[in-house]
């Protein structure tokens, strides 16, 4: 697959290709059906299949500061559409210039010169342009013009996660701050994950019989609330079963939050500057405060127990 950094990437003699546009952040089953719409009719068509999204999330630069947490970095989004059939993902540098861009100068700049649309898939949500002034009525006006189809398809799907709302990345950010990974990983058809860099941090874990990856997370991701979970830590091409803190450390008067992975029943592995991903199965307790160290101690072996057999059971899907 073809991931391009802006539309000077795209290759001069890039025929025509089926395009859906969208942050897409997570992937979600949602986002599934309208990738996989994309990628059939692209098929149908005989033209690539190619995904717009953008960078940063534009709500940070209509208004600073309120960038959401992010499910998944572009690399991670590229690899899930990928999966998916996607030929090419095109990365738009979402600057304060771009957002001016109207919708009728998006149309043109980007769908009929640089990718040549045949064919546009969207949610009926879909909003684009300066302002959001353009949608899924102004677009099929402008494939009239320059002769492109639009196709509309319904992204919701709803089950029992969030209380039987439909599924939206804004509903799984809100389920993995609350930590109900279980209702996250219905709504992405796949466990959350964390990615970020081993980094040495005190060294208590080792001390205490319990050796963690301490992941430094990348910039704005979507943090599970404090806690104690099972899950998967993915290092040099393997995954294995983890028992993950989340949270502060109160038990020796920690501040900072940080996310930290004990590979269940490994010994002697170094992961120290290794790109690590996390991925969080089920929650088993919140974080406590412990009256003493052989407290903490004892409820750390029944932790890793419990994170053993749920991931035992997880395991024939890995």
């Amino acid at each position: 697959m073809q991931r391009w950094r802006g539309l000077e990437d795209i290759p001069e003699d890039w025929g025509r290709s089926v395009v859906t546009i969208g942050s897409y952040d997570g992937v979600h089953r949602g986002h599934q059906l309208i990738i996989r719409h994309a990628v059939d009719r692209a098929r149908e068509l005989g033209v690539p299949a190619v995904v717009v999204t953008f960078d940063p999330h534009p709500s940070e630069v209509v208004r600073p500061g309120s960038h959401p947490p992010l499910l998944a970095p572009h690399h991670r989004r590229a690899e899930l559409m990928a999966d998916l059939g996607v030929d090419a993902v095109l990365i738009l540098s979402f600057t304060k210039e771009f957002s001016k861009l109207s919708a009728a100068d998006f149309v043109v700049k980007v769908l009929v010169d640089r990718l040549r649309a045949k064919a546009v898939v969207e949610g009926p949500n879909f909003r684009f342009g300066h302002k959001a002034a353009g949608n899924v009525d102004f677009l099929v006006e402008q494939g009239k013009v320059y002769d492109f189809e639009v196709e509309v398809v319904d992204l919701y799907v709803t089950g029992e996660a969030g209380g039987g709302e439909p599924f939206s990345s804004t509903l799984t950010r809100r389920l993995v701050a609350e930590g109900d990974v279980a209702g996250a990983a219905e709504i992405l058809g796949r466990p959350h994950r964390v990615e970020g860099v081993v980094v040495r941090g005190a060294q208590r874990g080792r001390e205490m019989g319990f050796p963690t990856a301490n992941v430094e997370t990348l910039p704005h991701t979507a943090i599970p609330a404090d806690g104690v979970y099972a899950g998967w830590l993915h290092a040099q091409g393997e995954a294995m079963p983890a028992a993950i803190s989340v949270g502060t450390n109160p038990q020796f008067e920690g501040t900072e939050r940080t996310v930290e992975a004990y590979a269940i029943d490994r010994v002697g592995l170094e992961l120290y500057g290794l790109h690590v991903a996390v991925d969080f199965v089920a929650f088993v307790r919140g974080q406590a405060k412990f009256e003493t160290l052989d407290a903490l101690l004892a409820q750390m072996a029944e932790d890793v127990d419990r994170c053993r057999e749920i991931t035992a059971a997880d395991a024939p899907g890995r």
